[in-house]
């Protein structure tokens, strides 16, 4: 079975996109690992795969899949590639376009300059909205925010601000974002059991009361370059902390991206990059992949 795809980039997070409308994609988590693979398939930190709607409202639908091959609900960087992808690829001339997701309906906007911006829906913040296990644990308030201190195997105890964007993020503030050890404690939140569908796990530093700068390690895929819900999710937490306001320039490894936040809606905007296409054998690739697996235990 060939696949033609995409590989593009939303400020150094990288993704495999396919065209699920005129082709046949049957995902699958093996397919996905495959794929993924940046020594044995083609490299992604997730996949996109763009289909037809279920929603009457919307255009198309959008789909996510982690390198590790879960499905995820959502993702920012990802979302503004899909827009670039759907245009290019002559799909829909639709501008704005409206792409339904696992959590609902989000409206994305490519500009003149080739800028997509996207309207990132609706925030929650209450420990059951990340899946969260609460119970013993110590907490305070900052601002509007609450903090939960959450003891990790290492001994450290962050204080984790709980932010749900489709997907869940757990954000804390360090002083210095090159010493953060996000290597370290990163794995050590994004699968804490207390998290029952593990979590993205964001490090802020604020530089001033409009820019930050942002390391994630997410979940199912480790640290990236950037993470769109990531920089939303910083950029809320960090205004409910009294300690920024929209708007927030936010500094990834990847590159800069803008999000603005009024206290109800929620907007990102960034670059949306096209790197090279081609087709693949996605049966011949996966059990390539699988052979590799079962050699080397």
């Amino acid at each position: 079975m060939i696949w033609n795809f995409t590989k593009m980039h939303g400020a150094g997070n990288d993704f495999v996109v396919l065209d699920g409308v005129r082709q046949a994609i049957d995902m699958t988590p093996e397919r996905a690992r495959a794929l993924a693979d940046r020594h044995f398939g083609v490299g992604a930190d997730q996949l996109l795969v763009v289909e037809n709607p279920l929603h009457p409202e919307a255009d198309f639908r959008y789909r996510v899949f982690n390198a590790d091959g879960g499905e995820v609900e959502h993702c920012g960087n990802g979302a503004r590639c899909f827009v670039r992808f759907v245009h290019d690829q002559g799909l829909s001339r639709r501008n704005p376009l409206r792409a339904e997701i696992c959590t609902g309906l989000i409206t994305l906007f490519e500009s003149e300059s080739g800028e997509v911006a996207v309207d990132m829906g609706s925030t929650r913040y209450d420990p059951a909205a990340v899946h969260f296990d609460t119970q013993g644990l110590q907490s305070h308030t900052k601002g509007q925010d609450t903090l939960w201190q959450l003891p990790l195997p290492d001994g450290s105890t962050p204080e984790l601000s709980l932010v749900a964007i489709s997907n869940p993020h757990a954000v804390q503030v360090v002083t210095d974002i090159e010493t953060a050890p996000v290597a370290q404690t990163g794995p050590l939140i994004e699968s804490n059991p207390r998290f029952a569908q593990r979590v993205n796990a964001g490090f802020m530093q604020v530089l001033d009361r409009h820019s930050i700068k942002l390391r994630v390690f997410e979940r199912g895929a480790g640290e990236t370059l950037a993470c769109g819900t990531g920089a939303c999710a910083a950029t809320v937490a960090g205004i409910r902390q009294g300690l920024l306001d929209s708007p927030v320039l936010v500094h990834t490894r990847g590159g800069p991206l803008n999000i603005e936040w009024d206290g109800t809606a929620l907007r990102m905007s960034g670059p949306a990059v096209s790197v090279f296409s081609g087709q693949i054998d996605i049966d011949a690739l996966t059990h390539s992949f699988n052979s590799k697996d079962a050699n080397h235990p």
